[in-house]
């Protein structure tokens, strides 16, 4: 028992502190934030240099079974909603007689790679975050919602030059 008790030195901060009497076999970080999270950072680190855990998350069966588990949990990733009278509400803004709604017509559908900040990973994670969302089809529907409405906000119309610099395909007439 003595033994488990042995001041350490965490491989994060190299504090000493004393390992957790449950655990403390092999308890190598302490228990502040950082190095917690370093601590998660090398595990991870550790799972994904395993063979078999490489392509975990990027098979074709993997995406499947994500799909299928997320069918079965509907509204999981969906925050809970706040309690009446716990935040304040944004007021809604008033739109003159001058300022034009855009409505998304079929000719301003872009593909989530269009789009200038699409292919950079802190919009797309911002994107995920905020919508709780992983999924490229999704995160490119919010990323065209999103679109719509800055330019509703902005007053700057429907874009059709964007889609010509990428391909000359003539959109669906349906």
């Amino acid at each position: 028992m003595r033994s488990q008790n042995r001041r350490r030195k965490c491989r994060c901060c190299k504090e000493f502190f004393l390992a957790d009497y449950r655990n403390g076999y092999h308890q190598i970080y302490c228990s502040q934030p950082l190095c917690q999270a370093a601590s998660k950072q090398a595990s991870q680190r550790r799972w994904l240099r395993q063979k078999a855990n490489r392509d975990y998350f990027r098979s074709r069966e993997n995406v499947e079974r994500v799909r299928q588990w997320r069918h079965a949990h509907p509204g999981y990733w969906k925050q809970k909603s706040a309690s009446p009278g716990t935040g304040q509400e944004p007021e809604p803004q008033a739109l003159g007689s001058g300022s034009p709604l855009v409505t998304q017509s079929r000719k301003s559908l872009v593909a989530l790679q269009d789009l200038c900040l699409a292919d950079h990973p802190v919009f797309i994670g911002l994107i995920s975050m905020v919508t709780g969302v992983a999924l490229q089809e999704d995160i490119a529907l919010t990323t065209r919602k999103l679109e719509a409405r800055g330019r509703d906000i902005l007053g700057l119309g429907l874009q059709e030059t964007s889609r010509s610099a990428y391909d000359h395909q003539t959109p669906d007439s349906t």
